[in-house]
């Protein structure tokens, strides 16, 4: 495992994914493993940590995360931006060796339960168990998700925070527009920040 990769506390979980990154989901059932890229995945609650993904049926990952009933959500960087077009262009019903096209390297997280394909070089990783909801799947391609397992590449995020602006720009999120083009996120604009009232 990559020495920058540590663990975030699940409670700190959900702003892996508050900025609206482009994603990539990965799954793995009776050793079929693949990657897509999605835009369109939001955090959903604290305690225990939720989140929420559209997964269209056509994609072959979907079929992995119905099947397996578990999945990793990834916050692809700048370096990144080509292989997350790629994977989120192509099909494994129509590619066998996709993710060797693309360029995708997968590793396991260490620790027990994380035996999921998780992709190479992310700034952020969310190990996930769904919560089957079959009319919501089925209807609106919305699945929602309880969040097990969290960990960033510390040279961007740390303390709970994302540090972009401090770090080398390639390792900046991508946020997908349309027709091939990205943005990586900007820079920081802080504000004044009260205290919560209680």
């Amino acid at each position: 495992m990559d020495s920058h990769i540590a663990p975030v506390a699940l409670d700190k979980a959900y702003r892996l994914i508050n900025h609206g990154p482009t994603i990539l989901v990965s799954a793995r059932h009776r050793g079929v493993s693949n990657v897509m890229a999605a835009a369109w995945a939001c955090a959903l609650d604290f305690k225990p940590p939720k989140l929420t993904v559209v997964l269209d049926k056509i994609a072959r990952t979907r079929e992995l995360v119905e099947s397996s009933g578990r999945f990793v959500i990834q916050i692809p960087t700048v370096a990144q931006a080509q292989l997350t077009y790629d994977v989120g262009s192509r099909s494994l019903h129509d590619d066998a060796d996709k993710l060797a096209h693309c360029g995708v390297e997968l590793f396991e997280m260490p620790g027990p339960g994380h035996d999921l394909p998780f992709v190479q070089g992310c700034a952020g990783w969310l190990a996930c168990r769904l919560i089957s909801e079959p009319h919501n799947q089925q209807t609106y391609d919305l699945f929602i998700a309880e969040v097990v397992g969290a960990w960033a590449d510390t040279r961007v995020f740390h303390d709970g925070h994302w540090e972009f602006e401090n770090a080398d720009a390639s390792r900046r999120s991508i946020h997908y527009v349309a027709g091939g083009q990205f943005y990586a996120i900007g820079d920081v604009v802080p504000v004044r920040a009260e205290e919560p009232a209680d």
